[in-house]
Order: structure tokens, then C-alpha cells, then sequence
């Protein structure tokens, strides 16, 4: 993939994230994107922070729960996936959150 196409799928992305995780938690997480960097900022001082990394083709997501991870799109399924796991980056962070804010939420 080259880097155009890099940059928009994963501007996409960390939009989406953005919209529909401040759509939903907005009200009990803090929820930044600025900079092509978003800051989800829990309740009990804890901090999500996912980027990208246009060198490696990838969505870079630092967690409380889970730590580091590395996310590469899969060009067949359309998925962001963990270059270290089967986990998908939408699975994931919306799993944790739910975990987070007590109540059920995914990302569609």
C-alpha cells in the first residue's frame, strides 16, 4: 500500500474511532482526536492513545489494559489487524472500553 492510500484509510479510522466512541463515552471519557493523534482519557486517569505510523503502514495503539500494540490493514477482509495476534483493532479497543465504562459498547 502506498502512502496515500496509508494515510487516508487510517484518517478514516482514527475518525470513525473518534465519532463513535464520543458519541457514546463522550459523557464519562475524555475524547480527542487532533493531530491525526487520538487521546481517550478514562475516568480513573488512565489513557488511550492511537496514532499512526506512516512509515510502517500502521495504527498504533497504546492501551492501560493491554499496553502496546500494532495494527496493519488487511487488504482482503478490510480489517485492521494486531501484527502479534489474530486480535482486530475494532474488537479490541471497543472490548476494553466497555470494560472501562461498565456497560456495553462496540464499534460497528
Amino acid at each position: 500500500m502506498d502512502e496515500g492510500a496509508f494515510e487516508t484509510l487510517a484518517s478514516e479510522m482514527l475518525e470513525n474511532l473518534f465519532d463513535q466512541a464520543d458519541e457514546a463515552l463522550g459523557d464519562e471519557m475524555d475524547i480527542d482526536l487532533e493531530g491525526g493523534i487520538l487521546t481517550i482519557t478514562l475516568a480513573s486517569g488512565g489513557q488511550y492513545v492511537i496514532n499512526k505510523n506512516a512509515p510502517n503502514r500502521q495504527i498504533w495503539l497504546s492501551s492501560p489494559s493491554s499496553g502496546a500494540a500494532h495494527f496493519s490493514h488487511d487488504e482482503q477482509s478490510g480489517r485492521w489487524l494486531s501484527t502479534r495476534s489474530e486480535d482486530d483493532l475494532l474488537d479490541l479497543l471497543g472490548g476494553e472500553l466497555s470494560k472501562a465504562a461498565g456497560r456495553d459498547f462496540a464499534f460497528g
